[in-house]
């Protein structure tokens, strides 16, 4: 798969302390093994010249206290409250100061945020998605950046899950419905 990083950004989903540490509230001991391989996603992308966004699942104390239907809490015990250590983005990440560290309030990256306007303004056309969950924040960010007309580009080998099944889901949906999928070593930088 050849890209031009000039046209390209990373799009690290939801690496955080709570879903990626042992310690963390929702750890998948997947979403931890996936970090060496997103690291390398990133550091091969920026040395080519790609952008790189890094997303945080971040729920404020009350968000849901006056919820009708869509209670995370509820759904999965809280987790990543914002002003904790699970919140934070994992430390073996690379985080530079010109990436896009972008808070999130749904499994989707793109609703109630500036990543369309900052993709956009940044000439960004395709997009290379991985973090985690694939079949929750990884899957709802990559559709509806293929709603807006991004290209989305699961890499399949750096995506955290909570059940093998679930990351198989994820990446037939992707590739069958609104994007594509791949795998690290099959990606080349023009």
């Amino acid at each position: 798969m050849r890209l031009d990083p000039t046209r390209t950004a990373v799009v690290v989903v939801d690496m955080q302390n709570g879903f990626c540490h042992p310690d963390g509230s929702l750890f998948a001991p997947a979403s931890e093994t996936a970090i060496d391989t997103v690291t390398d996603l990133v550091s091969m992308a920026r040395e080519a010249g790609a952008r790189v966004v890094y997303t945080q699942d971040v729920h404020p104390p009350e968000q849901f206290d006056d919820a009708h239907y869509y209670d995370e809490f509820e759904r999965w015990g809280e987790h990543v409250v914002e002003g904790t250590w699970d919140a934070e983005l994992h430390d073996d990440l690379d985080v530079h100061d010109d990436d896009l560290v972008l808070e999130k309030h749904t499994y989707d990256a793109f609703y109630q945020t500036q990543l369309d306007g900052w993709l956009d303004a940044h000439g960004v056309d395709d997009l290379l998605i991985c973090g985690t969950l694939a079949n929750v924040c990884v899957l709802h960010t990559a559709g509806s950046a293929g709603l807006r007309d991004y290209r989305p580009v699961l890499v399949t080998d750096a995506l955290g899950y909570i059940e093998p099944a679930h990351k198989t889901y994820a990446v037939d949906h992707a590739d069958w419905l609104f994007g594509e999928t791949t795998t690290l070593d099959e990606i080349e930088f023009e």
